[in-house]
């Protein structure tokens, strides 16, 4: 017989990592004024949501009773559950904008210079065409102002604008104001994928399918630890920059299937990361 090609892990050990896992998470939370009963609520409702939608596969199975045998919650819960809107995963509007305009900047190569670097660009477009921020957000979106955009932008310190109003990209700053709603949808994706893809790797029991790693050192001097920092940090924007570039090489000119097709399509999310903290005594 042959053996599924997932596994699960032991209980203890795994309620062990997810300790560690949550523990920023609770932090912020408690900063934040979240309170332990509004997270056991969604926690509760999370459970419920997974159970029906993604373990449970089909309609027969999915009954309250194997719902509350499988989470611990009981049934007159999961029947109001039941009645509870799912949350809508869908980014804002000025996410998705903001991700394909610096997108297209940094991988088309009509706005990149030989040595593939992103050109400033003129505000507006000119008499004899070429390319212009004004003609790049409309390459994208004709629903947002460039100047709209620009002055949110240029506020962010994503852009700034030249003295012959060009307008030049900050290719390392292109981070949502803090606590927004841009850059709170891209925490929760972020980690979600970073978490989705581990749990695949550790519920295989053949070769891992995506590639999560990571080097450690400690006992480093601060001096050392920050320079290690910011040669991650270039390496990593390098990085991103160049598969970007392939990205919009392999996508250009791309037209989505019809909507009854979707499934043959992917999405694909890469990311990079560095971290450091002071060691105990």
């Amino acid at each position: 017989m042959a053996m599924p090609d997932h596994t699960a892990p032991p209980p203890a050990p795994l309620l062990k990592a997810a300790r560690r896992v949550l523990r920023p998470l609770v932090r912020m939370m408690m900063r934040s004024g979240i309170t332990y009963p509004v997270l056991a609520d969604v926690l509760r409702t999370l459970f419920v949501e997974v159970a029906s939608t993604e373990l449970l596969t089909t309609a027969r199975s999915r009954t309250d009773s194997r719902i509350s045998l499988m989470t611990g919650v009981h049934r007159k819960e999961i029947r109001r559950l039941r009645e509870v809107p799912m949350d809508n995963d869908a980014p804002p509007a000025i996410v998705t904008i903001s991700s394909q305009v610096i997108a297209r900047w940094l991988g088309t190569p009509a706005y990149q210079d030989a040595s593939h670097r992103p050109i400033p660009l003129p505000r507006l477009a000119g008499p004899a065409g070429g390319p212009s921020f004004e003609g790049l957000l409309e390459s994208v979106t004709t629903d947002i102002r460039p100047r709209s955009l620009l002055d949110g932008w240029l506020e962010q310190g994503i852009v700034t604008l030249d003295a012959n109003d060009r307008v030049h990209l900050n290719t390392d700053a292109f981070i949502p104001r803090a606590g927004g709603e841009e850059q709170m949808f891209y925490f929760g994706r972020n980690l979600h994928d970073h978490v989705a893809a581990a749990v695949a790797n550790i519920g295989t029991s053949n070769a891992a399918p995506y590639f999560d790693r990571s080097l450690h050192y400690d006992g480093m001097t601060p001096e050392a630890a920050a320079r290690l920092i910011a040669f991650a940090r270039d390496g990593g924007m390098r990085a991103l920059v160049e598969a970007n570039q392939l990205a919009a090489s392999l996508t250009d000119g791309d037209i989505p299937p019809p909507a009854e097709n979707q499934l043959t399509r992917k999405r694909v999310n890469f990311g990079v990361y560095v971290y450091s903290e002071d060691e105990a005594p």
